[in-house]
């Protein structure tokens, strides 16, 4: 699976980084950057969490 942004969309409230720390990371003004693009197995369903978490659907999961 792997986590796509889409950093167009994304706004900088930084909500999704919370769920998934070890998948996202915040610039220095809040913006998303995804650390891993391939999740493993045991960060799916933080994954999830942080696609669900984001206001503006800059996130997305592709199986």
């Amino acid at each position: 699976m792997k986590l796509l942004l889409d950093s167009t969309r994304c706004q900088g409230y930084g909500l999704c980084q919370e769920p998934a720390p070890d998948l996202i990371d915040l610039d220095e003004w809040g913006y998303a950057q995804v650390r891993v693009s391939e999740v493993p197995a045991a960060g799916a369903e933080a994954a999830e969490a942080a696609v669900a978490a984001c206001p503006n659907s800059a996130l997305r999961l592709v199986k």
